[in-house]
């Protein structure tokens, strides 16, 4: 796609993983150098600025919408009707819904989320903010209690991202959604820890870009339904604490494009290739995500120290290997696709500023 230069431009290089205790003296962690030989290079980046390198690379090529989204779909033999929230409705050829953990897509074909969602016990946050005082140029940088971690990466421009995690054994009521009711659940989570918290929930009572989530996989036994396929997140979504959903979803969409191009205008085919090459390889990501979430964030104190000793062994190329390699190896052979390039017309309209996570 040729993405990569721009990717690694943007992109931010994370040199150390570093756990810390409630005064912040160094108690785990790994060089991220002991991973080089299990991952074979990487990028970290946020989704924001993915999400913009991909739409600058579009080049004019695609009409797109934003603010809007689709309130129903309705297949026939030779087209798909949509109907939107805002826009005119229209018939599509195909439609593929890229819509992450929620997917609207996914509930109007597929049926209710509760049928393919599997909730690991975790919930994750996310933030971002200007001026925090602490900074640890290309450190992730943790602190853990038991059934809870919080995080810090420094960005560009002095701003700061944090990442929470918290077990919770049910689902949290389905209607919390608003923000200030997701600040006062983090605030009772994390009010009594040590480390940097109390500063941590202080710049969270600024910020407006709060992502709050439960950590869930969704498993479907087939991932297109006549002219509706699904793609990343929305049929596959092996957890955010996975690490890798932009780029598995990147990754099935070259596979879903290619298969396209070479099926000769028979969608079917194309789709049924699709699930054979990519689906199995999903389901051993998504088995590798769930062992590895309660080592995220034990739920013991004994947990959190077997945790910070077996980071400390990182820097062994077997340990890396055996503690990590099932999740963050690929052992996927990519197909070569000859896919000749399309031109639309496409509305210009200034993108949304999503949540800046991995």
């Amino acid at each position: 796609m040729g993405l990569v230069p721009a990717l690694r431009r943007e992109g931010y290089a994370i040199d150390e993983v570093r756990i810390v205790d409630g005064g912040g003296k160094r108690t785990g962690g790994f060089s991220v150098r002991a991973l080089q030989r299990t991952l074979g290079g990487y990028v970290s980046i946020l989704r924001s600025d993915l999400s913009r390198l991909i739409y600058e690379a579009l080049e004019g090529g695609v009409r797109t919408i934003f603010g809007d989204t689709i309130t129903a779909i309705e297949q026939d033999n030779d087209a798909v009707r949509v109907s939107f929230e805002r826009a005119p409705a229209a018939r599509f050829d195909l439609v593929i819904g890229a819509g992450g953990l929620h997917s609207p897509v996914r509930h109007l074909v597929f049926g209710p989320e509760r049928r393919y969602e599997n909730y690991l016990g975790y919930y994750a946050a996310a933030f971002s903010a200007d001026g925090y005082p602490h900074r640890d140029q290309r450190a992730y940088v943790g602190y853990a209690a038991p059934g809870r971690q919080v995080s810090r990466y420094s960005l560009r421009g002095g701003r700061t991202a944090f990442f929470f995690v918290f077990a919770n054994d049910t689902k949290l009521p389905v209607g919390l959604h608003d923000l200030p009711t997701q600040k006062a659940v983090l605030r009772e989570r994390f009010g009594q820890d040590a480390w940097e918290c109390p500063q941590i929930l202080t710049a969270l009572e600024a910020c407006s870009d709060l992502y709050f989530d439960p950590v869930s996989q969704i498993s479907l036994e087939h991932w297109s339904q006549r002219r509706v396929a699904l793609l990343g997140d929305a049929c596959g979504c092996p957890s955010l604490l996975a690490g890798q959903g932009s780029a598995l979803a990147m990754t099935g969409a070259y596979i879903l494009a290619g298969e396209l191009a070479k099926s000769g205008g028979d969608h079917g085919i194309a789709f049924a290739n699709y699930e054979r090459l990519f689906h199995p390889f999903i389901a051993r990501k998504q088995r590798a995500a769930a062992r590895f979430a309660g080592a995220f964030a034990p739920k013991s104190r004994a947990g959190i120290f077997i945790r910070n000793q077996v980071t400390r062994l990182m820097a062994l190329p077997f340990v890396s290997k055996l503690a990590m390699g099932g999740l963050l190896s690929d052992s996927l052979t990519l197909p070569s696709y000859d896919m000749p390039r399309t031109s639309a017309r496409r509305l210009k309209a200034t993108p949304p500023n999503p949540p800046q996570l991995h």
